[in-house]
């Protein structure tokens, strides 16, 4: 098997860049991971807000009084937990926050069609 000639210059160059240019990705990959949990927590605490902020214009503290403030308590701990930059715990306490103030708005609505309302 005869042996390849060496790389031409050009060629070198290429493979030096292309090399600089991967580990340049894999170094920046953890701060970008990073950033995404941020990101996430945002966007979940934001829609777990809104639905509570929806149950509580429904009266929900009276009509579905477990659901509300397990939701509530939820999304607090959720804030407490993205302030110490633990986001991915942060991320699903504000989901189960958002699911249970889901759960209190049909309660309270289903409460209103009951009273007549």
């Amino acid at each position: 098997m005869p042996i390849p000639p060496p790389p031409s210059p050009l060629a070198r160059l290429r493979m030096t860049a292309l090399r600089v240019v991967f580990l340049a990705g894999v170094a920046a990959l953890p701060i970008a991971l990073g950033a995404c949990g941020n990101t996430l927590y945002a966007v979940q605490v934001n829609a777990a807000s809104s639905k509570l902020e929806e149950a509580h214009e429904l009266g929900a503290e009276e009509y579905a009084p477990y659901e509300y403030w397990f939701a509530l308590e939820h999304i607090d701990k959720a804030q407490v937990e993205a302030s110490e930059g633990d986001y991915s715990d942060a991320v699903q306490l504000a989901e189960i926050g958002e699911q249970y103030a889901e759960k209190a708005i049909q309660l309270a609505r289903d409460a209103h069609r009951g009273a007549g309302r």
